[in-house]
């Protein structure tokens, strides 16, 4: 099974991008880096992520990190879920049913593990970190902090509708750790897609942060890429935020899914 797994893991504490954009593809998914400006005071990078791609079992699971005073929570966030990587892969080559219905227990015990709680307390800072799962025609998240997700999609568009997870603040793993609290803080759910082309987007707080607020809302990402291809999209976007000098570092993930089952609509329609 793990022939047809394509994998790819990168940490910006290892090439930090400052100055530079970066478009790189693993399978269909495609991974969008830029550093920051070092006219605007960067220097370093503490963004990180994930992709492991399966054809066989169809399924994308993609983690997207923004780490601060120092990228080690999030290098410790890779080596956790590299670590118990069999795992996580044998539940999603299960049937889709079954996948998500044990996904979120999963994650929680891979996070609450005795070992990792204590690697936690001896790194230096924190890290955001967001868990993307697409099998069949669903779309399963797992937010810690205030990373974006974000759905695509004609349909929703015309509904006001972009965001996946709700951004949230004073989340983290790491140093500062809110799993370590008697009930361990997060947010997960489960999405049906839309029939037709669903454009998964993930993305650090770079892009929603720059000065000016190009990016400020989904709908204006959504603006600008809905009818580029994804590389396209992703260095019209980084290049924008190149050009309004931002500092932040932005590390995003976006892939397209075809669906063609039928899906939800109201009973009258």
């Amino acid at each position: 099974m793990n022939k047809t797994i394509d994998e790819f893991i990168w940490i910006g504490s290892k090439e930090n991008f400052v100055d530079k954009i970066n478009i790189h593809t693993t399978d269909n998914i495609f991974l969008g880096r830029f550093g920051g400006n070092s006219a605007a005071g960067q220097y370093k990078n503490e963004d990180g992520c994930l992709v492991w791609t399966n054809k066989k079992w169809d399924y994308e699971f993609a983690v997207i990190l923004d780490a601060h005073n120092s990228a080690d929570s999030a290098t410790l966030i890779l080596k956790q879920l590299s670590k118990r990587k069999q795992e996580i892969q044998d539940l999603l080559a299960l049937p889709y049913k079954q996948t998500y219905t044990q996904l979120e227990n999963t994650i929680l015990n891979i996070f609450q593990e005795k070992q990792f709680l204590s690697d936690c307390r001896k790194v230096q800072g924190e890290s955001s970190c967001l868990i993307v799962v697409r099998k069949n025609k669903y779309v399963w998240w797992f937010s810690i902090g205030d990373c974006l997700a974000c759905i695509f999609h004609s349909e929703l568009a015309l509904l006001g509708q972009y965001q996946m997870n709700q951004r949230q603040f004073y989340e983290w793993i790491g140093q500062v750790n809110t799993f370590e609290q008697p009930v361990p803080c997060y947010s997960s759910g489960i999405r049906e897609l839309r029939k037709g082309i669903n454009r998964i987007f993930l993305t650090t707080d770079g892009l929603i942060e720059c000065p000016n607020d190009p990016f400020s809302s989904p709908e204006k990402i959504y603006n600008v890429i809905k009818r580029l291809p994804i590389n396209e999209g992703l260095m019209t976007l980084l290049n924008s935020i190149k050009e309004n000098n931002v500092r932040d570092s932005t590390t995003i993930l976006s892939w397209d899914v075809n669906i063609t089952e039928d899906v939800t609509f109201p009973s009258d329609e």
